[in-house]
């Protein structure tokens, strides 16, 4: 008679006992960023408790097993993200401020030593939206703010500079390093720089955020042709702004987001063209 499977996986798990394993734990990071007065700013945490009390880091913590000890329901990698971003800022009740926030995963980081506590692994995650409100500290974080990535210090390496009072915890710094990469990069080939912006923005606002975001003066002409040479970037509302131009022209027009989920051609950074030359 051939044995049933199901029998013998069901013995395996009644069996089966996880203390025969190192532990290991499980968090997730947020590199949250927005534009507040013309300059790309990440969202930090003052931590609360040790290890790295007193420091700042990225929004982030454990991812909630759904065992006795943490006495809450097992949750997904993105719903934990959701959690602790709003769980250690308040932002949840800025008016569903977190209902605007575009979120992806950014990356796995799980070297050796890289949390004291015990061997952590943390699932980062990439989040940005315009106009996010102040942070309002809470869970275990004492403090929460927006603070301009140019005053981090960040080196190419995925540390910071020597003097950068504001030092980050753990390996926030590379992680930081990569989600600003990836969101650079994604500004180059796909419309999400429109998800910094409002519903409706005209090209010199689009501008500013390709600007802020990747640390290059662009020329106005050549960005509003390239703009709108890419088919399904943005739509005319047919509408103007209610300001006029920099120097007293007719007001720009309005603009929302198309339907193209990637730009061809691509928005290439002025350093990338020189690069690829």
């Amino acid at each position: 008679m051939t044995p049933d499977p199901r029998h013998d996986e069901s013995d395996f798990l009644a069996n089966y006992d996880p203390r025969d394993y190192d532990p290991v734990a499980v968090t997730v990071d947020v590199v949250a960023l927005t534009i507040r007065d013309g300059a790309l700013h990440v969202l930090l945490v003052r931590r609360g408790s040790a290890p790295y009390a007193g420091m700042w880091a990225l929004p982030g913590g454990f991812v909630q097993a759904g065992g006795p000890l943490q006495g809450a329901e097992a949750e997904d990698l993105p719903d934990a993200a959701v959690r602790e971003l709003a769980e250690e800022t308040g932002l949840s009740a800025k008016g569903g401020a977190l209902g605007r926030v575009h979120l992806e995963q950014l990356g796995t980081y799980g070297s050796p030593g890289r949390d004291p506590r015990m061997r952590v692994i943390s699932v980062a995650h990439l989040a940005f939206a315009p106009e996010l409100p102040d942070p309002e500290a809470g869970g275990d974080a004492a403090d929460a703010a927006w603070v301009p990535v140019e005053a981090l210090g960040l080196t190419e390496s995925g540390g910071q500079r020597p003097g950068t009072t504001r030092r980050l915890a753990f390996d926030h710094a590379r992680i930081l390093s990569d989600g600003l990469e990836r969101a650079r990069a994604k500004l180059e080939y796909t419309p999400l720089a429109a998800a910094f912006c409002g519903g409706e923005f005209t090209i010199p606002e689009l501008r500013a955020v390709y600007e802020a975001v990747w640390g290059e003066e662009l020329h106005a002409g050549n960005f509003h042709r390239k703009v709108l040479s890419v088919p399904g970037f943005v739509e005319s509302t047919g509408a103007t702004s209610d300001r006029g131009g920099r120097r007293g022209g007719p007001r720009p027009r309005l603009y929302r987001a198309g339907d193209a989920r990637l730009l061809h051609p691509a928005l290439l950074r002025p350093s990338r063209e020189e690069e690829i030359r």
